[in-house]
């Protein structure tokens, strides 16, 4: 019985603490504050009311053609009078994107959110829609910027990113699943975050606020309402939220922004240099005492690196102080900063230490128009690979424009994809492009490679 009324005892004391200790004589009572900035709890809502309404509903239709192995036939289509134009379905998909700039309408978001579109359909908090322009895309940092002709736009201020320290609070808001718009909050979970898979150039803000499909090209907004970073992709084994977001830095996505205004696209620097893994036994044959850095294999004449002095044999140890582990992390750092940047290199040369100063400068690439290789190829743009891409062990020649509504766009090429075959030949340079084309009288069929793999585009 004494046991049973101790049980009871600490039962009621537990149940009194739970209440604030307001059972207890004597004991000061915590209380929650009354206000606080006028408000009687603490909450997110005044800063939202500022945000949401730059932050927009995007949703897109791109045609693409139906590959039949029939249907691509031109015997085939000639036999049963079928039409020469390839069939095509419509994808329709939907994403989010921020306000800017409300007197100009721009509308920063994601490259794979608008990147191909056909059609671009801006929805604002308010319910009006436009049909959005789309200024420019960089496939390389998955940014891209739409414009619609509106009024009364509000626009997101933008924060200093490089500011953020990992602990921060952050808030993500956009478009989930078409539901409407959400708003999540969390942490700032890292910085600085590469390597996630991809050719791109990454610089993530890794945070734990949910980011689900519908999210990309929204917001990721500070305390203060300040845009801090674009919520692009999640990392997660089942495709929903497990706490592992990332967003492109603010200041990366200004910079990106800037260019795409000014020129449609985005102009990068390059030391001009191909680089080649340090793996142990060539640390060994070089005479290394360690596998960190990259061995520079080529300098192109004329280049940043061949006028800072560098040479095939050095080993490029650091970029400004970062240490280099692989040609990855050089190709990420020389994508990441603007052209003109002056960088400090730390080099090792037949075992002596040095620090040299480089200036990036545009890659002069040697580019072709399809056109002057075949009607079939009008409107599409070739260039030679850049030297990171052939650090990365790419061969072929690069798709650098497409232009809409173009044979070769109906038929599925895009930039950034790299041709590496004709009709099964291997194409590695522009000079055999040429060649390879001009032997293809009748029927042309790329042999093209991207992100997505390998597939065959029939130009006929």
């Amino acid at each position: 019985m004494k046991l049973h009324l101790r049980r009871i005892t600490v039962a009621l004391a537990w149940g009194c603490g739970l209440l604030l200790f307001g059972c207890w004589p004597g004991v000061t009572r915590a209380a929650l504050p009354t206000a606080v900035a006028g408000e009687p709890l603490p909450s997110l809502a005044p800063m939202l009311q500022k945000v949401t309404p730059a932050v927009v509903n995007i949703s897109t239709k791109t045609r693409v053609a139906v590959r039949d192995p029939y249907f691509d036939d031109p015997i085939f289509r000639q036999f049963f009078g079928l039409p020469s134009s390839p069939r095509q379905r419509v994808e329709q998909s939907l994403g989010s994107g921020v306000i800017v700039d409300a007197a100009k309408g721009y509308v920063l978001t994601n490259n794979h959110v608008v990147g191909g579109a056909d059609d671009i359909t801006v929805t604002l908090q308010d319910g009006r829609t436009f049909k959005g322009k789309l200024i420019g895309t960089d496939p390389d940092t998955d940014v891209a910027v739409v414009q619609i002709p509106a009024k009364n736009l509000k626009a997101l201020p933008v924060a200093d990113s490089a500011r953020l320290r990992v602990g921060d609070f952050v808030v993500a808001v956009g478009d989930p699943f078409g539901l409407g718009q959400t708003v999540t909050s969390g942490i700032v979970s890292a910085l600085g975050r590469s390597g996630l898979g991809g050719s791109g150039y990454q610089n993530f803000i890794q945070t734990d606020a949910s980011i689900n499909p519908g999210n990309s090209g929204g917001a990721l907004v500070n305390l203060n309402g300040e845009l801090v970073g674009i919520n692009t992709m999640i990392l997660s084994p089942s495709g929903g939220n497990v706490g592992i977001g990332f967003a492109i830095p603010s200041n990366l996505t200004a910079q990106v922004m800037g260019q795409l205004i000014a020129h449609g696209k985005v102009v990068r620097g390059s030391l001009g240099v191909q680089t080649q893994d340090i793996t142990p036994r060539i640390a060994r044959l070089l005479g290394l005492s360690a596998s960190e850095g990259v061995v520079v294999t080529r300098v192109a004449p004329g280049s940043a690196a061949a006028n800072a002095g560098l040479a095939p044999g050095d080993v490029l140890q650091a970029i400004d102080g970062k240490p280099l582990h692989d040609s990855d992390e050089l190709r990420n750092a020389e994508g990441l900063l603007p052209l003109g940047s002056q960088v400090t290199l730390k080099i090792s040369r037949n075992g002596d230490l040095q620090q040299v100063k480089a200036t990036l400068t545009p890659e002069k690439l040697a580019t072709l128009d399809g056109a002057t290789l075949d009607r079939r190829l009008a409107g599409v743009r070739f260039s030679e690979l850049s030297m990171a891409q052939r650090s990365q062990g790419a061969a072929g020649v690069a798709v650098t424009g497409v232009q809409g509504g173009s044979r070769a766009a109906r038929m599925g090429l895009d930039e950034g994809d790299i041709v590496i075959g004709v009709n099964n030949r291997r194409v590695t340079s522009l000079r055999e492009l040429r060649g390879l084309v001009a032997m293809q009288p009748r029927q042309l069929v790329l042999v093209v490679e991207s992100d997505g793999g390998v597939r065959y585009l029939p130009m006929d």
